[in-house]
């Protein structure tokens, strides 16, 4: 599965994205979880500072 979603951000526009993985802990539970999403290249930054 992860080979097809690779393929598919290298065609076209794709290059332009990333995979960002963020681990991010629960203030309730204090267990760590983690926030995945594809944001533009340009906001990687924005994203890992919120």
């Amino acid at each position: 599965m992860a080979k097809k979603s690779v393929a598919t951000l290298q065609k076209g526009g794709g290059k332009g994205h990333s995979k960002v993985i963020k681990m991010v802990k629960s203030p309730k539970t204090g267990a760590y979880s983690f926030k995945e999403e594809i944001v533009i290249n340009d906001e990687v930054k924005d994203f890992f500072k919120k």
